[in-house]
């Protein structure tokens, strides 16, 4: 007979006032990198929380809980909300959305550790699509930039990808040209061209940026004006 399927139980979810959180030292992170907790105060002062935190009651030495809690996974959350509560912008009992762990099947080391690898990066052509989108909706680069932490270069460069033909970056989302060699087919919107490019070197070693730019310019050159010649002259 077929063993059953156990089935999974979710956590709750509560919201907890911010004044009965506590910062857990069991939080694996502890080098800065990336945007700052500054930074995402003011992101959250903008959209609000967009993940909760996980959180554990805190026990007493009877094992009962105290009516507080460790944040273990979203440290710099509850920085950035501290950060808020400390400019009077957001009051220090506001209910905060938490994930309450009360099964500690897992520990809080591993749960902060989770967290934190299975974070995956967005990709560039997800970035550009994304950007494309709110840039359709108004917003320049400079406000794109300046609400997600990122220079307006990186906007500009990402945004230069609409001028790419969609079949080289759907070569691109498979990894099949480098991020480096798309940028350098957006100096042109011709997409006949680049394609025509790409199947010339696509089985060549050479396949540089700087080598797809001189193929793109190299019939675009400023031609020097001929002699115009009139009917019936010499």
């Amino acid at each position: 007979m077929a063993k059953a399927i156990q089935k999974i139980a979710m956590n709750a979810a509560e919201n907890i006032p911010y004044d009965k959180l506590m910062l857990s030292q069991k939080n694996v992170r502890r080098i800065k990198d990336g945007v700052s907790v500054e930074q995402l105060a003011e992101d959250i002062s903008r959209r609000k929380l967009l993940q909760s935190l996980n959180v554990r009651p805190v026990l007493d030495g009877d094992g009962e809980e105290t009516g507080t809690f460790e944040v273990p996974a979203g440290g710099r959350r509850y920085l950035a909300l501290g950060i808020l509560i400390k400019q009077k912008r957001l009051a220090k009992n506001e209910p905060i959305p938490c994930i309450v762990n009360r099964r500690q099947e897992t520990s809080a080391e591993e749960d902060s550790l989770a967290e934190n690898l299975r974070r995956a990066d967005l990709h560039p052509l997800d970035q550009f699509r994304a950007f494309k989108t709110l840039s359709d909706q108004g917003l320049d680069p400079d406000e794109i930039g300046d609400r997600f932490f990122v220079s307006p270069a990186t906007v500009r460069q990402r945004l230069r990808l609409a001028s790419v033909s969609l079949r080289l970056l759907d070569l691109y989302e498979k990894d099949e040209i480098r991020l480096e060699q798309v940028i350098a087919f957006s100096i042109s919107d011709d997409h006949a061209r680049q394609e025509q490019i790409w199947e010339r070197i696509s089985n060549s070693h050479t396949q540089e940026p700087y080598y797809i730019r001189r193929l793109l310019t190299d019939g675009t050159r400023r031609r020097s004006p001929g002699r115009l010649c009139r009917r019936g002259s010499l």
